[in-house]
């Protein structure tokens, strides 16, 4: 094999690398202004529970590792930011990573492998976003208005400038939208979701039954109690937030076919309903090699076993988990069949829905993996069987952490032994985990 060969082929880590613990916030949707609480504060105050209950005090970590795409311009490599706050002293260093929607699966990820490879024993690792908190920009002009404004000598240039001011100056940029946009394909998430659906004939009411289910299925975790991983948070005025707050416990394929498509007008089948709210939240885990769950006497929730990161046409990057489970697969010897749960994270019923025809799919198996005929089916009743984005929002920096941990919880209360999640990354990319539940 030559240096250059991009193989899936490779060493196994030397190490074995365990999460023992983990919280989340609730996630709290966007509401069209700023949320109660800034990226920092939502990872703070998850974080504390969590590192409390632990036999260790927070200074032992060897590094702090979060996921963050758009943290506030006072919040620069949050990951120390929140480090220091949460009491884990000057010693311990912390870094910030950045994946688009897998940021959070990157955190933990660069945490397996520096204990798979020696360097780390005790990593806290997890991802943040605050979306409400997203910047309005100002426009060019107006950059370059403000910047004359300040080179500006006297009244009479001070007077002309106030002469060219023009109300477009004045019309905000919305960051956040400027990020959900591709800037190679100048697309959208959303429009890359339409092109799956089209290139699969996944319908609109496929696509709405999907999301209905999403909500049914979160109700019913909540209800039942299988959400324990979150931790409250409480606001400066004294109000508590103990459950996600994007739940539709009342949706249905009815109400969801009265609204139109969002990104494709009006042809399209992608809608708010059947996509990914916009939300707020938080999610932690703690790494640990087997060195240090001896040495503290940690209960473990399970393994990582591998990892894997693809890339792919950035239009049709939904289809990304596909491409990076594959190689886990492969190098594991497994099929389908031998994963008993799954997360995928839900940016859109469309995606999903693709990820599954496409794994069914004979021609696409043979065009991209050389495979003789379709890899198979991943069976709904195992796939974010707690529901996922759509009801329960996808803060993009965190929610690679949270599908992590929560389908570890889901792999020990079924006394299931193999679980995959996975996301798609805007900029055309997927990332994936196989997770091992070693207590049954």
């Amino acid at each position: 094999m030559s240096e250059l060969d991009h193989s899936n082929e490779r060493y196994p880590p030397t190490r074995p690398v365990f999460i023992v613990d983990g919280s989340r916030s609730p996630f709290l949707k966007v509401r069209g202004r700023p949320g109660p609480f800034k990226a920092a504060e939502l990872a703070v105050q998850t974080a504390r529970p969590l590192l409390l209950r632990q036999p260790f005090e927070a200074g032992l970590f060897d590094e702090v590792i979060l996921g963050c795409v758009a943290p506030a311009p006072d919040e620069v490599n949050i990951a120390r930011l929140v480090a220091l706050r949460l009491g884990c002293g000057d010693q311990v260093p912390a870094w910030t990573v950045q994946r688009n929607c897998a940021s959070g699966l990157q955190a933990l990820d660069s945490a397996y492998r520096s204990i798979a490879g020696g360097l780390s024993n005790l990593v806290l690792a997890g991802g943040v976003e605050a979306m409400s908190q997203a910047p309005l920009l100002f426009s060019t002009a107006m950059a370059h208005w403000l910047a004359d404004w300040n080179q500006a000598k006297g009244l009479g240039q001070r007077f002309d400038l106030l002469g060219r001011l023009r109300p477009s100056h004045f019309a905000p940029v919305i960051g956040l939208l400027k990020g959900l946009t591709d800037p190679v394909v100048g697309l959208s998430m959303g429009q890359t979701a339409e092109n799956l659906a089209y290139r699969f004939g996944i319908d609109r009411q496929r696509m709405d039954a999907y999301a209905v289910e999403s909500h049914q299925r979160l109700k019913n975790a909540a209800e039942s109690g299988r959400l324990d991983e979150i931790e409250t948070l409480y606001d400066t005025k004294g109000h508590a937030y103990t459950h996600d707050d994007g739940l539709r416990p009342d949706s249905s394929v009815k109400k969801l076919a009265k609204l139109k498509p969002v990104f494709d007008k009006p042809f399209g089948h992608v809608t708010a309903g059947n996509s990914a709210q916009l939300t707020d939240g938080a999610a932690w885990t703690i790494l640990a090699s087997e060195q240090a769950v001896n040495k503290f006497d940690l209960p473990v929730l399970g393994r990582i076993v591998d990892s894997q990161w693809a890339a792919l046409d950035p239009a049709q990057m939904g289809l990304g988990p596909v491409h990076a489970v594959v190689p886990i697969l492969r190098r594991a010897g497994l099929g389908l069949k031998d994963i008993d749960y799954w997360e995928i994270n839900e940016a859109f019923a469309a995606q999903v829905l693709a990820c599954i025809e496409a794994l069914r799919d004979d021609t696409y198996c043979r065009q991209k993996f050389d495979a003789d005929h379709a890899l198979g089916e991943i069976p709904n009743q195992r796939l974010n069987v707690d529901g996922g984005g759509i009801s329960l929002g996808h803060p993009v920096g965190a929610s690679g952490a949270r599908i992590v941990l929560h389908l570890l919880k889901i792999l020990q209360r079924s006394n299931a032994k193999r679980g995959i999640a996975s996301l798609c990354i805007g900029g055309g990319q997927g990332g994936a985990m196989l997770l091992e539940n070693i207590s049954g």
